[in-house]
């Protein structure tokens, strides 16, 4: 799918209905039945993500998984091996899509930071995700004719609404309801949607919208920390997701639509939860292999580091633990020489891998 952008008479454009929907047609029955699973699924997820006492392994691990997953939606495709390594080492020259999957982690961090100073999202917050994520100020549409084109078949599948004055209106509604104090996870998938549909950006709408969802359930209090995406659900169901977003705006279907947005809440859940109990379980194993294997340089401060930044290196150390440079050096290698890290040499620098967690993220 790919963007149009120019004026064209001949192509009609949608009208979009304000926020809230018709209640008849987002709280039925059987949506009912599905918020009430994925709600137990995600209040699963924000007990058990305590049993990591340091949060920043769990965010800083599921956050990059989650920034490359998103993109991947949007055809920008890197590895998890080079996404670590750029963001461990400055001087590495990343490749276009790396960078770009970095500039989604830090988008996302800014969200998460605003949103903790003031439990709210502006629309100017909305921009300034999307300005870090493009990396350029282009900000709500202005120019009409953008359309979305099918690009096997060259064929005009949405034409979002048109004009500068609209899409003030529609984000201001937009903006409104996401604030105001209502709170379910059936909400999310009309903001979801209504995100995607208005389509204020010349670029980047996915990214930015799946973002808002994140920052959504932290705000509404179904999580404290961003560990829950539903990237890797989108990628494995992706014509389904196009065509209920389709089905919503062309025959008002919204039931199929939620429903579809609340089953993946719930099963990447409980993804989430057996990740997070993988993560616990080889922490322990690490703790008590470094006790074993080098216990003068045990410390609990220490193993979190080589968690927290799966790709380590000497300043991760030094700045984290609290020793010189010398020292931090001496406790890499001699964790490599028990078999808990693995070094691995980008340009003049040495990186230490946590060879384990690595293959339990890539699960």
């Amino acid at each position: 799918m790919v963007h149009m952008n120019g004026f064209d008479p001949k192509i009609p454009y949608n009208e979009l209905a304000f926020l809230p929907p018709d209640v008849l047609k987002i709280e039925t029955i059987e949506i009912l039945r599905n918020e009430n699973k994925a709600v137990a699924a995600i209040s699963e997820l924000k007990g058990i993500a305590n049993i990591i006492p340091n949060q920043s392994i769990l965010i800083n691990s599921i956050v990059l998984q989650e920034a490359k997953d998103s993109s991947e939606i949007e055809n920008i495709i890197t590895t998890r091996d080079e996404l670590y390594k750029a963001a461990s080492v400055s001087s590495t020259k990343s490749d276009a899509a790396t960078k770009e999957v970095l500039y989604y982690r830090e988008a996302l961090y800014d969200g998460f930071s605003r949103i903790l100073k003031r439990k709210l999202l502006s629309i100017n917050d909305i921009i300034g995700i999307q300005k870090i994520l493009l990396q350029n100020d282009a900000g709500i549409r202005k120019i009409p004719g953008t359309a979305l084109v099918n690009d096997r078949k060259n064929e005009i599948i949405y034409t979002p609404p048109q004009g500068e004055d609209v899409l003030n209106s529609l984000m201001g509604n937009f903006a409104s309801y996401l604030n105001d104090n209502d709170r379910s996870l059936t909400k999310l998938a009309v903001l979801h949607y209504q995100f995607e549909t208005i389509h204020p950006f010349y670029d980047g709408n996915g990214r930015t919208g799946r973002i808002i969802n994140i920052l959504y359930l932290i705000m509404k209090g179904y999580l404290d920390i961003p560990i829950l995406y539903l990237s890797s659900y989108i990628i494995k169901n992706k014509s389904r997701y196009y065509e209920l977003l389709l089905s919503v705006t062309t025959s008002n279907n919204w039931e199929e639509w939620i429903i579809y947005i609340l089953n993946g809440i719930e099963e990447t859940a409980k993804e989430t939860i057996r990740k997070i109990k993988n993560i616990k379980v080889l922490i322990d194993k690490t703790i008590e292999d470094v006790k074993l294997k080098a216990p003068r340089i045990y410390s609990k401060e220490l193993v979190e580091v080589l968690f927290v930044h799966p790709y380590c290196k000497v300043d991760f150390i030094t700045r984290e633990v609290g020793v010189e440079r010398k020292a931090a050096s001496r406790y890499l290698h001699q964790l490599k020489e028990a078999g808990i890290l693995e070094i691995y040499k980008i340009g003049k620098e040495n990186i230490f891998i946590n060879k384990e967690l690595m293959e339990l993220l890539k699960k």
